[in-house]
């Protein structure tokens, strides 16, 4: 994402500067352990997409002020703390091509670390009266936890509608990307409508972001460092399977479902799956969504007036459609 990231930060490149040593200072601990972990957090910050997001989203709103650091800080304190707990539930050991929290420090400092980064967003809410950004960080918390819960059940049972899967995706993604935009806007003080519009932004840029995270699954010349496959192996139903099981028939349908839930780690079968999918049309249908909500996307950001913040935001989302990782 360099270059395209330079492009995108050029109207909030100052902002984005001060945001590290800010973002850093919110994570600070008298606790010697937890502060050598803050640090290492930081060393390996990714691509801070989500912060770009509520600059972005305030510079296209009004004028940048403390609160809008606040509010990017909440975000990416939030975001951190998920991908800390995600990598315990999913045993994963590896993030961003480095060992995890919880490879280097084992899943109860991990978990405990999380939690510390979740209070202190909290904390920086209510410590400086942000009782409207309170409210958005409590929803997203609460999002996020009944999204990963949902679709671990939906795991098991392998009974996902096409409808279920977008509600999964919103909470678990879509929510963070939302909040991004409409925490930019209050900080702000934008009126009701035009929050409201950007937290819809936020939503339908988070869903395409989602889908193309799905079709990396059936793309060999994936650059994210996860295996193609993993999705089917972790038994997750994204919008590409659950298309090819919906317009199967009887026969195919019992397959690929069986497949999924009694030979999800035959390595033979995964491809197999995965030759299915593609021949049924599930990648050129999870594409075609993935444009639409773009286009929707698009639609409510052309709704402002032209200047460099709608334009870094226009990128950003193109960013979304069109990356490799």
């Amino acid at each position: 994402m360099s270059k395209i990231a330079e492009q995108i930060k050029i109207p909030i490149a100052e902002e984005m500067l001060l945001f590290e040593k800010r973002f850093y200072q919110s994570m600070k601990s008298k606790v010697p352990l937890l502060d050598r972990i803050t640090q290492f957090i930081v060393r390996r910050k990714g691509k801070q997409m989500r912060p770009m997001f509520v600059f972005l989203t305030a510079k296209l709103t009004g004028e940048i002020s403390d609160k809008t650091y606040r509010a990017a800080s909440l975000i990416e304190l939030i975001h951190t703390a998920t991908l800390v707990h995600d990598d315990v539930v999913d045993e994963s050991y590896m993030r961003r091509g480095f060992f995890s929290i919880n490879a280097l420090w084992k899943n109860k400092i991990a978990v405990l670390v999380g939690d510390y980064l979740l209070s202190k967003s909290v904390l920086l809410a209510t410590d400086n009266k942000d009782f409207d950004l309170l409210s958005i960080i409590s929803r997203v918390i609460r999002d996020m936890a009944e999204g990963e819960l949902l679709q671990l059940e939906k795991s098991r049972k392998l009974d996902i509608t096409e409808e279920v899967y977008f509600n999964i995706i919103k909470q678990k993604t879509a929510v963070l990307i939302s909040a991004c935009c409409e925490s930019g806007a209050c900080s702000t003080n934008a009126d009701d409508e035009t929050i409201h519009k950007l937290r819809l932004f936020g939503e339908y840029t988070g869903i395409a972001f989602q889908i193309k995270d799905d079709l990396f699954d059936y793309n060999s010349k994936s650059f994210i460092g996860k295996p193609v496959g993993i999705d089917i192996k972790e038994r997750k139903m994204t919008l590409p399977l659950i298309y090819a099981i919906n317009n199967a028939d009887t026969t195919k349908k019992k397959w690929l479902l069986n497949s999924i839930k009694n030979h999800n780690k035959d390595k033979k079968r995964i491809s197999e799956i995965i030759a299915y999918v593609i021949e049924s049309g599930g990648l050129k249908y999870a594409t075609s969504q993935m444009n639409e909500y773009k286009e929707k996307a698009l639609n409510i950001l052309y709704s402002f007036p032209k200047n460099s913040s709608r334009d870094s935001l226009e990128l950003l989302l193109n960013y979304v459609i069109h990356r490799n990782s």
